[in-house]
């Protein structure tokens, strides 16, 4: 008998297994271009395709990436983010990606992606302490960016200096301090 129910079992458990296959289904098709105008377009992953027989090369590319930019400001750090509403091509594609231009000490905040994670950062450094250059790759067609500095000290409402204090173990006048900072964002 005990025999009979681990056949059973068994049997059970292979035909279960075999029936739980998953995978993506295939795309509808090969590249979907986001396009702002609603009339005539297909609505996919929060952006409207355009008509496939409309699509052009310029769809695809971003003009200036080469092009440094400014990084004259508090951080010494300027981020160029690339997504979708930039490069529509990457619509339903699941990337995109971000130019962080570097002064001499400058630094990028601490932040998060809340739509999706970085992937392969790049860097190119100048020994002489000349600006540098980083490309991050990130897994989303629109990451978003959250720094950390400007949501806990720069938050309106502000957050209640006794939570803050007591979270970070300082005392509440260096909270009373940071929250009256300007809190710059290079995004």
């Amino acid at each position: 008998m005990k025999g009979v129910c681990f056949l059973l079992t068994l049997v059970v458990l292979a035909l279960a297994t075999s029936i739980a296959t998953a995978s993506d289904p295939s795309p509808l098709q090969d590249f979907c271009v986001a396009v702002d105008e609603p009339h005539k377009a297909l609505f996919v992953n929060g952006k409207y395709c355009k008509d496939p027989k409309l699509v052009k090369a310029e769809d695809f590319f971003f003009s200036g990436l080469n092009t440094p930019r400014d990084t004259n400001n508090p951080v010494g750090s300027n981020v160029t983010q690339l997504n979708v509403d930039k490069i529509p091509g990457l619509n339903t594609l699941g990337i995109s990606l971000a130019r962080i231009d570097y002064a001499p000490y400058g630094q990028n905040p601490p932040h998060i992606h809340p739509r999706g994670s970085e992937g392969m950062i790049h860097f190119q450094f100048n020994p002489e302490h000349t600006p540098a250059v980083a490309f991050a790759g990130l897994s989303s067609q629109n990451a978003g960016v959250i720094t950390i500095a400007n949501t806990v000290f720069g938050s309106n409402p502000a957050i209640n200096p006794d939570i803050l204090a007591r979270a970070f173990q300082v005392d509440k006048n260096v909270i009373n301090y940071l929250q009256k900072q300007f809190w710059y964002d290079n995004n």
